[in-house]
């Protein structure tokens, strides 16, 4: 086995059709190709049948999760280098499986499998989510999807998030801390919405309740913010509680589609969309324009990914999937902007902020890899590695424009057509 990278460098070149970017080392210590940069560690053997038998991503995500693979050197630049094999090659080029189906590279598929040891593969790892029941996006199955991703434990969450525990990309000046990007961008969202004094706001998916807290605070809202994540209500409660709100901030364990007490004046939704689906995104949009009186506002805060050339193609990201957001789909702008206007809003205003999500979480990375231990002491290996690659892997699409973000300003215009939106609703910058 003396040797395994360049073994292993060789054969997967002949595989992908094309030279690794990165460095790697195998389990024996051996190393090949490019120096100078991130290193690639296979730390065992497993990590090759973890892929073979679950070809392209899922495989690559299983062997990080279980600890098998690793990178030594810049996690960003890796990941950087690694997106042309990983997310942007053909389609028909991503799995081994269609390379195994060329006569010229079985050969190479052979060698590949007696490099990998005995099989049968290993085990999933313990992170990897299980026991999904019924059919995607009904209210049982969104709940234990919420309850997956949420519920890891409100100690984690404020490590990686900071203080303002605000799970959503922040509004960035220059040299500006992280508490103060997620402060401006509570604030720009409560100024879209022209929050007033006594103004009723629905905060949907209101994770821990900091949209609800700054509304009611600085505005004199009075806020209802729901959620499906019982250890988010607990905490967003307590905050309400320590500052004296609980008579202008309510929060309720509750699907959006059951909030029984409108009209409100102004609804936010933050980072919430990506758990719709697109079988109930029009559901999702008919609901909240029902729960608006004539007049009022919007404002969805959404991750959107580039279309398709053949959106019949579009399939979850086997990662983020099995991992992170089970069952989140990301939909393009234009469909969002579209399924608004379908439903009967006005949409006033589109702000694409996509550079301000990759600042956003090169900082939540900075924060776990700062109390790292503490990290995997409050969830488990696995899971901290799962948030790693996670967050900088998302990082590097937004800044790469695999992914974005935007803030939609909806009005329910009333049949006057008075919308009460100002001539100039933002500021650009001036000719110099």
């Amino acid at each position: 086995m003396a040797d395994a990278a360049s073994r292993l460098t060789t054969l997967a070149e002949e595989l992908l059709g094309g030279p690794l970017p990165v460095r790697l080392r195998a389990w024996d210590g051996s190393e090949a190709g490019p120096a100078g940069g991130p290193v690639l560690i296979v730390r065992d053997r497993r990590a090759l049948r973890r892929m073979i038998w679950k070809p392209g991503e899922l495989g690559l995500a299983r062997a990080w999760v279980a600890g098998d693979l690793d990178v030594e050197g810049d996690l960003y630049e890796a990941l950087d280098r690694l997106s042309g094999l990983l997310w942007e090659r053909p389609e028909e080029t991503r799995s081994l499986l269609d390379a195994v189906r060329d006569p010229k590279l079985r050969a190479a598929a052979r060698s590949l499998l007696r490099l990998a040891g005995p099989l049968p593969p290993p085990r999933p790892p313990a992170e990897e989510v299980r026991g999904r029941s019924g059919n995607r996006h009904t209210r049982r199955r969104d709940k234990q999807a919420i309850s997956h991703h949420y519920d890891v434990g409100n100690d984690f969450y404020a490590l990686v998030l900071g203080p303002s525990m605000v799970y959503s990309c922040a509004y960035w000046t220059e040299g500006g801390t992280l508490e103060d990007a997620q402060r401006d961008k509570l604030d720009l969202i409560a100024r879209k919405l022209n929050l007033k004094e006594g103004d009723r706001l629905l905060d949907v998916g209101c994770g821990w309740g900091s949209m609800a807290l700054h509304a009611a605070r600085e505005y004199g809202a009075r806020v209802v913010g729901v959620t499906l994540s019982r250890e988010q209500a607990a905490f967003a409660r307590k905050r309400i509680a320590d500052e004296g709100l609980t008579d202008r901030v309510e929060i309720r364990v509750q699907d959006y589609r059951d909030v029984p007490d409108g009209p409100y004046d102004a609804i936010s939704s933050i980072g919430m969309a990506e758990h719709v689906g697109e079988v109930r995104y029009r559901e999702y949009a008919d609901t909240l324009y029902g729960l608006l009186k004539p007049g009022g506002r919007l404002l969805n805060h959404q991750i959107s990914r580039r279309p398709e050339p053949d959106e019949a193609t579009y399939e979850i990201d086997p990662f983020i999937d099995a991992y992170v957001f089970p069952d989140g789909e990301l939909a393009p702008m234009g469909r969002t902007l579209s399924t608004l206007e379908a439903a009967g809003f006005e949409v006033r205003d589109v702000e694409a902020i996509r550079e301000h999500y990759a600042l956003t979480l090169r900082r939540w990375v900075a924060n776990l890899e700062r109390d790292w231990h503490r990290a995997v002491g409050l969830t488990s290996p696995g899971r901290a590695r799962i948030w790693r690659l996670y967050m900088a892997a998302s990082a590097v699409s937004f800044e790469r424009n695999r992914i974005g973000v935007n803030q939609f300003l909806a009005v329910r215009t009333p049949v006057s057509g008075k919308s009460d939106t100002a001539l100039r609703t933002r500021v650009w910058n001036e000719r110099t």
